[in-house]
């Protein structure tokens, strides 16, 4: 494949995006997730005279009869957009402290229009082609997973409270992410998942992932809330004295019983050791199940988690199963939220 990489101003390129000849969003590109800080700090830097990474685009369709085509972005879309919504005073775009172009002196203005992007022009292409080289350039060296493209995607506000409550002590004492949870992203997954149960309800696997990270990439105005009861919610499961072999501390198991304290309330326990001892007697029932022991103390509620947690296990439905028998065996040792 040939390309041939030029440069072209700001202006001509508003010019073509505003005539229809340059096509900032065709069907293959992903939907506009920069913060509006991302966005601020990007026109800061052209208004600043720095470079920026060069973008990429092909040939697009052709009128046959008139001879006039156009172009599509293959890479580049988020600043292009960005710059097309600061020249024409978006409402999708929040200036903060970012003076509007039409208050800018003249000076400023030309300076602005005349930046040279660097475009890097791949020709004609097929469609199927278009697709795989946004692909390649938007990925690694292996296939990325869901967690891992939206890392690429977004860096907003709900995204990073994930990050940062997969770094916690609390995780990491109790050894409940490996290596390859973590260089997958996995652990940001998981907290990610709870995060947003906590605040919508159990769903099932990841499906709910984008539409929050997209809803609260600017702001995540019940965070602070979400992160205190986290924290109560983490203390009290320490405080149970859980022995460290227990299945408590495994995934599955540790986010449904996370879910269900927090929404429990961590601060109105009122045995914590006899809650203790119960959890470890269920946990115990639940893995002896598998050695061919058949549960005493939870009988039908050990045969059921089992079942809910070895297959299945993101589904909605085992997901609202566990947590009710989560939920069962902890409630008398929890007073009326109310009271």
């Amino acid at each position: 494949m040939k390309t041939t990489a030029t440069n072209r101003k700001i202006r001509l390129l508003l010019t073509s995006v505003s005539d229809g000849s340059l096509i900032l969003k065709p069907d293959f590109q992903r939907r506009l997730v920069w913060t509006d800080k991302h966005k601020q700090e990007f026109i800061r830097t052209v208004l600043d005279g720095l470079p920026f990474p060069e973008i990429f685009l092909c040939d697009g369709d052709v009128d046959l009869t008139t001879g006039r085509g156009n172009q599509q972005v293959v890479d580049g879309q988020q600043r292009l957009t960005t710059l097309y919504q600061y020249f024409t005073a978006s409402k999708d775009l929040k200036l903060g402290s970012l003076d509007a172009y039409e208050d800018l002196d003249d000076g400023v203005k030309l300076a602005f229009l005349n930046y040279d992007v660097v475009v890097r022009d791949l020709g004609e292409l097929t469609e199927q082609a278009v697709r795989n080289v946004f692909t390649r350039m938007n990925s690694t060296n292996y296939g990325l997973n869901a967690m891992e493209v939206n890392h690429a995607r977004f860096d907003g506000a709900l995204k990073r409270a994930a990050e940062g409550v997969s770094e916690w002590q609390f995780f990491d004492a109790h050894r409940v992410f490996n290596a390859v949870d973590i260089r997958r992203m996995n652990d940001i997954k998981w907290c990610l998942t709870l995060i947003i149960t906590m605040i919508s309800g159990y769903f099932s696997r990841d499906v709910e992932h984008e539409a929050y990270l997209e809803q609260y990439n600017d702001e995540f105005p019940e965070w602070s809330e979400v992160e205190q009861k986290l924290e109560r919610t983490s203390r009290l499961i320490e405080n149970l004295s859980v022995d460290s072999s227990s299945r408590m501390w495994q995934k599955n198991d540790l986010f449904t019983l996370m879910v269900e304290l927090s929404d429990l309330g961590p601060e109105n326990c009122n045995d914590v050791r006899a809650f203790g001892d119960q959890l470890s007697v269920f946990y115990a029932e639940v893995d002896g199940i598998s050695d061919g022991l058949q549960p005493k103390v939870f009988a039908v509620a050990a045969e059921q988690y089992r079942v809910d947690v070895i297959s299945g296990t993101n589904e909605r439905a085992r997901r609202i199963r566990r947590g009710n028998v989560i939920r069962e065996i902890a409630e008398p040792f929890f007073s009326p939220i109310d009271a």
